[in-house]
């Protein structure tokens, strides 16, 4: 001992640092799988225990600001995912493992492979929004792809009856976890999409472990949602569990009641609707009957102003004083032709030629029928456009309707025209005019 130099001669505490640092040099961080053994929590909240298989074990340790963040309680015999790096306790000189994570093993592996599955199918578009379709308004026929015997298609069809009692539901049983739950699934959404039956399929379980729930996470299923020709709703476990295919599906359902109602309408909602469509129809009906009502009014008004009768008698004065100005005219022509002649008479006697006052008198007597003759087919001109224009007259008037078996009924105090039985009350007195005169009338 004594013949060596002095610069070899180290100390425990020394001899350790050098080892700790040896090893935390060489092995950073390090992945190990294992069960737990000898687990202790002081009342530090650090956490000791030792990471075993059949032919090793190692010491572990998880302080209190890592341990307090597990999502589960480490026990005795229990297979754990850790990661961490090896050190050296110098105090003691123990080699040891220092945790700042730690996962059950089994779930650990799944997560691992859910996430590299879900990378992969979204690096080929597979949950792009744009992929989404939206859901019929009113289905007619629904597949429930399910367990027939879970609570789940029980919660669904109570709440689709309760909503919307007149959607057909078809429950296509399935198994929803097992080794082949995922091909039967797969399958069943295949033929529901091709079948041409459906508006929709409803791919749903109720809730469960990472394990239970692993068949919706398998990627033949996750295709299979994402290739179905009609749009599919995913609602599998409780509202925190999430799995590939609910990320593949059109849809995601918190649970299996939700997407019952997200599925189909309220019925009470459709009827409120439909209450409120009717009222604003019965609106719009009345003010347009309103507004024909009123139009027909000022028609009717229109009429009276400018009546059948009135029109007639209109034309006839005015075909009157027509046939006295026409007469007038003529008979101031006449007179005037009359005088001339005369004037040329009284010339002709004054130079007393008698065959020239032969020929003047035959004039006069070819002249005296031509005015007469114009007269007469002026009349008769003005006559046939007056007969035309009673025709007309007569073809638009009441009167042609009454002569054809209807009747105008108008009150006997003012005249006025009764148009609904609301206008007069037991008792009063009206009149109904006839082709052919007119009846006094008492309403009883």
């Amino acid at each position: 001992m004594n013949d060596l130099p002095a610069r070899d001669i180290l100390t425990p505490t020394q001899l350790n640092t050098l080892a700790r640092d040896l090893l935390e040099g060489s092995f950073p961080a390090v992945w190990v799988e294992a069960e737990l053994g000898n687990v202790t929590r002081p009342a530090s909240g650090h956490l000791y225990f030792t990471l075993k298989d059949a032919r090793a074990q190692i010491r572990c340790a998880m302080f209190k600001p890592k341990s307090s963040w597990l999502k589960f309680a480490p026990r005795e015999g229990l297979r754990v995912l850790a990661r961490g790096r090896l050190t050296l306790y110098e105090a003691r000189g123990d080699y040891q493992l220092v945790l700042d994570h730690m996962e059950e093993a089994g779930e650990g592996a799944l997560r691992r492979a859910f996430d590299q599955l879900k990378a992969r199918l979204a690096a080929e578009g597979l949950f792009d929004p744009e992929r989404k379709r939206p859901l019929p308004e009113f289905p007619q026929r629904l597949a429930v792809i399910t367990s027939p015997s879970g609570a789940a298609v029980r919660d669904v069809i109570s709440v689709l009856g309760r909503r919307f009692p007149l959607l057909q539901v078809d429950v296509l049983p399935t198994q929803v976890q097992g080794a082949t739950a995922a091909a039967q699934i797969a399958a069943l959404v295949r033929k529901a999409g091709d079948s041409d039956r459906y508006d929709a399929v409803l791919v749903t379980r109720g809730g469960g472990s990472i394990e239970d729930l692993w068949a919706f996470n398998e990627e033949i299923l996750v295709r299979a949602v994402a290739d179905c020709a009609v749009p599919v709703v995913s609602a599998v476990g409780h509202e925190t569990d999430f799995t590939l295919c609910d990320f593949a599906a059109d849809l995601r359902a918190p649970t299996p009641s939700a997407a019952a109602e997200l599925l189909v309408p309220s019925l009470t909602d459709l009827a409120t609707r439909l209450r409120g469509l009717g009222r604003r129809l019965h609106t719009l009906q009345t003010h347009r009957m309103d507004r024909t009502m009123q139009r027909l009014d000022r028609a009717w008004l229109r009429l009276q102003a400018q009546g059948p009768q009135a029109r007639v008698e209109l034309m006839r004065r005015r075909h009157t004083e027509a046939l006295r100005r026409l007469q007038a005219q003529w008979q101031v022509q006449l007179d005037s032709r009359r005088a001339r002649l005369r004037h040329a008479t009284s010339v002709l006697r004054a130079h007393s030629p008698q065959r020239r006052l032969a020929v003047l008198a035959e004039r006069l007597a070819a002249l005296q029928p031509r005015p007469q003759a114009a007269i007469a087919r002026q009349l008769q001109r003005e006559t046939l456009r007056l007969r035309g224009l009673v025709r007309s007259l007569e073809a638009v008037s009441p009167l042609a309707t009454v002569a054809r078996g209807y009747a105008l009924v108008t009150r006997e105090d003012d005249g006025s025209l009764v148009r609904s039985t609301s206008q007069v009350a037991t008792g009063d007195a009206v009149q109904a005019r006839l082709a052919d005169g007119t009846l006094k009338l008492r309403v009883e």
